[in-house]
């Protein structure tokens, strides 16, 4: 009996799980229909998150409700996902839905689902860092492809998404959902995209955002140049040439190994000098500079260097090529001279010669490069005079001083006592006032015949008011003690104000006597009353005199 009475719970639990699974299906489709229906968003969205979440306040939903929307919202966008790639559309596409109003507006249903989450985030109905969530786990269950939709749709809606309520919600987010692409993209086979996520973190963030500024200035060292070091067979090629001139790489990836050695820059030096001569032997036409036109060049642009020991007879007759190595030098040159480096990573006066009369030969090889050399080289002298001034501007920044104890008088005190040990006996230094002369400007003040008008009186400065109570209570208890009843000016020594003024703050006879008698109290035995100081005293001798007495007595 008791095992068919558990099969019936099990099944009966087994029933009720389908049930719920039942329910929460069909509440999740009539959530996935209020969402996406086609009417104006501002008709519908608030209306429909208080339908399915019935929030305690109408207009903002609390911590808990937030989360729950945004497990809804999460789980609808995955099934439109996996909707998307079973049907094989791209997923921005899919199940476009086309505004009666206007049958060209055509958009799919996970930007509409986006662009209705991004209106209730910016109308704060819902925490601002929803809508940030859900482009990421967008951008994580699609294709490389799906995400140049995705993150198209990103940069449409950017000026939205940068609004400060916005964006300190979800600046984080944002972030850790660029470096992801970035991450997942080819350096060399997706370069314009890469681009377009760098432009827009530089368009997105402020300049003063730390997690975009190279703090310590280090150099990606790991972005190295790969060449060939054994000559090929069968193939005439001056290979010495080859070696040297692909080993400038090196010292372009990482220009401060120059100045840790002296015979780094020379090898780098001699090196430079015999590609800049090789240069010079063999100048370009102008036939050869339009044969190989930037616009053309846009369009099979890549990141990385061809360094094939076959193809450097055709890379020295390519004028980009040239212009690409050449800008390099001068970039190179503008690092070795940047301002404010320390004395040990300067250029010697040696080193400084050499870079001079090497930046020449270079801008002079840049200048009858063809085409266009003249307006080439006056571009980049703009281009580094501008990186120039920027160095400057950060270097000389006015930054927040840190102070080793807090602030900057408790630090220079502490370097004084370090440098000077009789600071602290130094007749000129500064010393706590004496009470009377503490409180002269406020009694000024209280004199009427001075005429000071009340919003001037010392009274008002709240910084000079606490440090008089502090030098009262450790000087004048009396005056400290009218505080209570009189006020700030209460506590100015009587001797200090006009005689006219003097009545309204002196302490009252009985108030005088009513603190002797307390301060009598508190002194232990002294004259008072006779009833209880002194019965206290003669209570020694009386048992004294009645211990005689038994004595005498016996």
């Amino acid at each position: 009996m008791s095992f068919c009475l558990t099969c019936f719970k099990f099944q009966v639990s087994i029933l009720g799980n389908q049930f719920k699974m039942e329910a929460a299906s069909f509440r999740m489709d009539a959530f996935r229909d209020a969402i996406l229906q086609r009417a104006p968003i501002e008709s519908f969205a608030l209306k429909t998150v208080q339908e399915f979440i019935q929030p305690q306040k109408q207009t903002k939903l609390a911590q808990d409700e937030n989360q729950m929307l945004e497990n809804m919202l999460r789980t609808l966008l995955q099934e439109l996902v996996a909707s998307a790639a079973q049907s094989g559309e791209q997923i921005m596409q899919y199940g476009q839905l086309i505004d009666d109003d206007d049958a060209e507006n055509i958009h799919g249903q996970i930007p509409h689902l986006l662009d209705v989450v991004l209106y209730l985030c910016e109308k704060e109905h819902v925490e601002g860092g929803m809508i940030f969530q859900l482009l990421e786990d967008l951008t994580e269950m699609s294709t490389m492809k799906n995400c140049k939709d995705v993150f198209g749709y990103i940069e449409s809606k950017q000026d939205i998404l940068g609004k400060q309520e916005l964006f300190a919600r979800g600046k984080l987010v944002m972030l850790r959902t660029c470096n992801q692409l970035l991450r997942r993209l080819s350096k060399a086979n997706d370069v314009v995209f890469c681009g377009r996520i760098l432009m827009f973190l530089a368009h997105f963030f402020p300049l003063s955002e730390r997690s975009a500024v190279n703090i310590k200035g280090v150099f990606n060292t790991s972005n190295e140049t790969k060449y060939e070091k054994d000559p090929p067979k069968g193939i005439s090629v001056d290979f010495n040439f080859y070696k040297t001139f692909w080993s400038l790489q090196e010292s372009f990836c990482n220009p401060a190994s120059l100045t840790s050695a002296s015979t780094k820059w020379q090898k780098f030096s001699s090196s430079l000098a015999v590609v800049l001569n090789t240069f010079d032997a063999q100048p370009l036409s102008e036939e050869e500079g339009e044969a190989n036109s930037l616009e053309e060049e846009a369009a099979t642009f890549n990141i990385k260097y061809l360094t094939s020991s076959k193809l450097m007879g055709l890379e020295l007759k390519d004028s980009s090529f040239r212009r690409h190595i050449l800008l390099q030098c001068l970039i190179l040159f503008d690092y070795l001279r940047a301002p404010g480096k320390n004395d040990k990573d300067l250029p010697s006066e040696t080193m400084k010669e050499e870079l001079k009369s090497s930046e020449d030969r270079v801008k002079k090889l840049l200048e009858i490069t063809p085409p266009k050399g003249k307006e080439f080289l006056r571009a980049v002298e703009h281009i580094l005079e501008r990186e120039k001034n920027w160095v400057w501007w950060k270097r000389q920044k006015k930054r927040r001083q840190r102070w080793r104890l807090g602030n900057k008088e408790l630090s220079q005190l502490w370097r004084w006592a370090d440098q000077n040990p009789n600071a602290l006996t130094d007749s000129q230094r500064v010393r706590t006032p004496d009470i009377a002369d503490y409180w002269k400007p406020l009694a000024e003040d209280m004199d009427p015949s001075a005429g000071i008008e009340d919003e001037y009186h010392h009274k008002n400065n709240r910084v000079y008011c606490w440090k008089g109570l502090r030098f009262a209570a450790r000087q004048d208890l009396e005056g400290f003690s009218r505080f209570t009843d009189l006020g700030i000016e209460g506590v100015v020594p009587v001797e200090l104000l006009p005689p006219e003024v003097q009545s309204k703050y002196q302490a009252k006879p009985n108030e005088k006597a009513k603190r002797a008698k307390k301060e009598e109290t508190k002194g232990g035995p002294q004259e008072g009353e006779p009833n209880q100081i002194g019965v206290s005293n003669s209570e020694p001798e009386a048992e004294g005199g009645r211990g005689g007495s038994r004595g005498d007595g016996k």
